[in-house]
């Protein structure tokens, strides 16, 4: 197979602590009005308040929108845009968890292009540029700061869905170790389960067949060289790091890294995607109102064992790298073993072990097999073909706890 390799990425990442002090003079570099998007927390903090302030400092005028909502309702990004459309922002800030930020890209494009969040779901909807924006997570998770996706919740629809489109990837991205530090375990776990997953799943989607029009027709083009990287830096770094900065969240080394494997892994997955155990979050979370990082954790080695047959290379390497087995060891036994220690971290930092734990009702589980069927956007990425029946399986077990049944589906 012939080497191929697709990035699609800020025009400027700055990493590290203390990186967030750039913050106001990167913003206002894009113009004299700046709108920040972030929730009821963070918009009382004196971090946020020094950095309006500094922004005001250089000449910049500054709105803050600080009634951003977990999951992102798309009514929230209505009163969002009835906020701030008459303040004419040149450049908009997310500052917070992966919804702040997919706030400020649902908003850059509905400024500039017009519409309803509904007029832009899928891929390729997004019609041109949108007003510039920059993003600065504070928790180690979404990706969402090199990102090509806005994840929204439509109401309406009783689900969530997404807007993708390159134009939706941040100019710059501000990510600073040190602001994680006040994330309680749950949310660490929560987040860093989230980005392993993003990870894994990236690593091993699906490879599409190479032609001159592939990063022309699909916004997530599956694995390839360049994603891969990512993903392996993605998968170490968080290895190492997610177990020591849930039991210390002031362990900066492990922030560190645990921030830079979340990085990593939004810059594979933006482009490589995301498959099965985001596919069938999606309902569940509906459902259940559980989080997204511990619905998507919990599902993962349940996906994984479904995957194994068409991923046994795949996760040898993996296993390899992070020197799990031994020098015996074939890389059947590898693919085996990377799935039982991924249960093991996940089990180790609290995640739900099971779709009953999360809440999900035994009589919803056709309903999510099946809703979960129906988003082809992920669907498409999955290793190994994922049908109706398929899917039933993998949520059977995940709801059960039987990953073994698995192994002969």
């Amino acid at each position: 197979m012939s080497l191929f390799g697709a990035m699609r990425l800020p025009r400027s990442v700055l990493f590290g602590s203390g990186q967030r002090h750039a913050l106001p003079a990167v913003a206002r570099q894009f113009g004299h009005r700046v709108l920040i998007c972030t929730d009821p927390r963070l918009g009382a903090d004196e971090e946020l308040k020094a950095l309006a302030s500094e922004l005001e400092r250089l000449g910049a005028r500054t709105l803050v929108f600080d009634r951003t909502l977990p999951d992102l309702p798309t009514e929230c990004i209505m009163d969002c845009l009835q906020t701030a459309a008459s303040f004419a922002p040149e450049a908009i800030i997310g500052i917070g968890g992966g919804s702040c930020m997919d706030m400020a890209k649902a908003v850059s494009v509905l400024l500039t292009h017009g519409g309803e969040p509904s007029s832009y779901y899928g891929e390729y909807k997004v019609p041109g540029p949108v007003v510039p924006l920059i993003a600065v997570p504070t928790t180690s998770g979404t990706g969402s700061e090199v990102t090509p996706v806005s994840v929204v919740a439509d109401t309406a629809k009783g689900t969530k869905v997404g807007i993708a489109s390159p134009y939706l990837i941040p100019q710059i991205a501000v990510c600073d170790p040190e602001l994680t530090l006040s994330c309680p375990p749950a949310l660490t776990a929560c987040s860093g389960g989230d980005a392993l997953t993003h990870a894994i799943e990236s690593f091993t989607a699906l490879a599409r067949p190479v032609s001159a029009d592939l990063t022309l027709q699909h916004v997530f083009v599956g694995k390839n060289a360049l994603s891969d990287h990512f993903a392996l830096l993605a998968i170490s770094s968080i290895w190492k790091s997610l177990y020591p900065a849930y039991v210390n969240g002031k362990d900066l080394q492990a922030r560190e890294n645990l921030m830079m494997g979340a990085l990593a892994a939004g810059c594979a997955f933006g482009t490589a995607g995301t498959a099965a155990a985001h596919a069938i979050q999606y309902p569940v979370g509906n459902a259940t109102h559980t989080a997204h990082g511990d619905g998507v954790a919990s599902l993962l080695p349940y996906v994984m064992e479904f995957n194994r047959p068409a991923c046994v290379q795949s996760f040898a390497q993996i296993a390899r790298m992070l020197g799990l087995g031994d020098g015996r060891s074939t890389d059947d036994d590898l693919s085996h073993i990377l799935i039982e220690e991924v249960a093991r971290l996940l089990a180790s930092v609290g995640i739900p072990r099971t779709l009953k734990d999360l809440g999900l009702a035994a009589d919803q589980q056709q309903w999510t097999a099946e809703s979960a069927i129906s988003i082809q956007r992920l669907v498409k990425n999955n290793p190994r073909p994922l049908d109706l029946p398929a899917m039933q399986a993998i949520t059977a077990a995940a709801y059960s706890g039987d990953r073994a049944a698995l192994r002969h589906a």
